[in-house]
């Protein structure tokens, strides 16, 4: 058996084509969203918004998220 080596920018086009077809855009680019890393520093930046707010501030901000959406 003489299997070729692909380079994987094709595996990747080829399998997101794939990916498109069978499963639409949205969810292909959900999928693939999923293994990216981000960037920033997600801890410390949550740190800067919520030493800064009250325990008030907080509740108010579940209460507000609990209404419904008009």
């Amino acid at each position: 058996m003489n299997a070729q080596i692909k380079p994987m920018f094709i595996i990747n086009e080829n399998a997101t084509k794939i990916l498109a077809q069978e499963i639409g855009i949205v969810d292909t680019l959900r999928f693939i969203n999923q293994f990216s890393f981000g960037c920033g520093n997600y801890t410390e930046e949550r740190r800067k918004i919520i030493d800064t707010m009250s325990l008030d501030d907080i509740l108010a901000g579940i209460e507000n998220m609990k209404k419904p959406l008009n």
